[in-house]
């Protein structure tokens, strides 16, 4: 029997307030471990929690930019369970009067664009972070650091709609494009702040009803997000059909063996036993409050990348890398403005830009080269002032040497030769020491012609136009 994946995912990602959601500390990532804490976020007796306004504003922009709806009034419930890293010994979220309910995400498929439904995006509070360490001489240990308890949260719970690995990852692409693009999230998960959880089940294909649903816990990267999908699909199809059974559970994805590992039975609603937080008042937020929210949407990722294309005549692949950061649209428009040739600006942050800030594992902010200086290497290009391998050369110095193209050109003397009596002046040199070859071309054999570009090339140091010496050449051995 044939299985057909279906995959839901939960993305928890910090907002990019100053304070905590409920209380007056730090969000500063990196402090010493547990300096970032007060009697609130530990949870102290007798203190009591404040709202973050700038949280709520947040979550509302992702909310208004999904195409979800604004609950007018909603509700923060007290989430129960242990675990060493949540001080207060519950979490405060939202239940069943969450902040936003329905909206999209659009997704780029092999097929074409697909709508995966969301079912809410609510507020919370974060818990603290394990530090598993392995002591010399010593059993080893886990330490608990609460700086990041309290840091406002909103999670993203999509609807079962996705359907391969692949889609995850488009649908993770498309959700962490939009946050950057509001501002809302600075979406760096080596650091924590953008994570996923995954519920990924099995059924025969082409039937409706769901299969046993297990959830992979606490994914932190893309790759990660892919290869746990893979495999947990693998394993549960395995399982399958060999007659076994599934269980509901929660399990782990290991990078190291990359596998899936069970981590604990999968807990229900009740489990948690959610109940109104009554420390806080019901969240109400008016139609003036969302209509200022509204209209300070910034373009978001699906509108910028139809606009590049547009606009800038780009394929829809390159408008939709470019697009995948707000930074990195900004870097390719001041650069195809000023230079007036988006094609090639294109082409130079794809293929160049990008392979450098890979290699260095930075973002577009950490580019030695101002859109304006890759601008004007493109200029040179353009007008035949240095060839294409030249650029390249100018490029690396360029990255290296922070220094405007315009001076390496110079100091290297890499400056190409266009002008026509210089060429063909070499032109004449060439066909005069090569007669075998030139006979060969007379009598038809033209591949010769690639022979006498080669030398010409070779005379002039590799500083001729190519452009201009293949027109001087064949009107020159047509004989005008």
């Amino acid at each position: 029997m044939e299985f057909e994946p279906v995959i839901g995912l939960e993305v928890h990602a910090q907002l990019l307030t100053r304070t905590k959601i409920f209380c007056g500390c730090t969000t500063k990532f990196g402090n010493p471990p547990n300096s970032n804490t007060c009697p609130v976020c530990l949870g102290m007796p007798g203190v009591l929690p404040v709202l973050n306004r700038k949280a709520v504003e947040c979550a509302i922009k992702v909310g208004l930019a999904a195409g979800c709806e604004i609950r007018r009034r909603s509700l923060f419930a007290r989430k129960n369970y242990f675990y060493p890293d949540l001080p207060k010994g519950y979490q405060i979220s939202m239940y069943d009067r969450p902040l936003c309910v329905g909206g999209e995400v659009i997704i780029e498929t092999d097929g074409g664009r697909k709508r995966i439904g969301l079912t809410r995006i609510h507020l919370e509070e974060d818990a603290g972070k394990l530090i598993h360490q392995g002591i010399a001489g010593a059993e080893d240990r886990t330490c608990v650091d609460l700086n990041r308890a309290g840091v406002p949260l909103i999670e993203i719970v999509s609807e079962p709609e996705i359907a391969s690995p692949e889609e995850a990852h488009s649908y993770l692409s498309a959700l962490r494009s939009l946050l950057l693009h509001l501002g809302v999230c600075d979406c760096n998960m080596e650091e924590g702040s953008l994570r996923c959880d995954a519920n990924v089940s099995l059924r025969p294909a082409l039937r409706k009803e769901f299969g046993t649903k297990i959830e992979l816990k606490n994914l932190n990267s893309f790759r990660f997000i892919r290869r746990a999908l893979q495999y947990e699909i693998e394993r549960q199809s395995a399982v399958l059909r060999d007659g076994g059974t599934l269980v509901r559970e929660t399990r782990l994805y290991d990078p190291v063996t990359g596998e899936t590992i069970p981590m604990r039975s999968k807990e229900e609603a009740h489990d948690y036993r959610y109940f109104p937080e009554p420390d806080l008042l019901p969240l109400v937020v008016d139609d003036a409050w969302i209509d200022e929210i509204r209209r300070g949407l910034p373009e978001l990722p699906l509108a910028r990348k139809e606009r590049l294309e547009k606009e800038y005549g780009i394929p829809a692949y390159d408008a939709g890398v470019l697009t995948s950061t707000p930074e990195l649209a900004n870097y390719f428009e001041a650069a195809a403005r000023t230079s007036k040739n988006p094609k090639a600006a294109s082409n130079w942050v794809m293929r160049d830009v990008l392979r450098k800030l890979k290699e260095g594992k930075a973002e577009i902010s950490a580019c030695p080269i101002p859109p304006e200086s890759l601008a004007e290497l493109i200029g040179l290009v353009s007008a035949g002032a240095i060839s294409g391998t030249s650029a390249t050369e100018v490029f690396e110095e360029m990255w290296t040497g922070r220094r405007a193209p315009g001076e390496i050109v110079g100091e290297r003397g890499l400056a190409q030769i266009s002008d026509e009596p210089e060429l063909l002046a070499a032109i004449e040199r060439v066909l005069s020491a090569n007669p075998g070859p030139l006979a060969q071309y007379r009598a038809g054999k033209t591949a010769a012609f690639g022979f006498f570009i080669g030398q010409i090339m070779k005379a002039t140091e590799g500083k001729a136009n190519p452009a201009v010496i293949r027109k001087l050449l064949t009107e020159k051995l047509k004989g005008k």
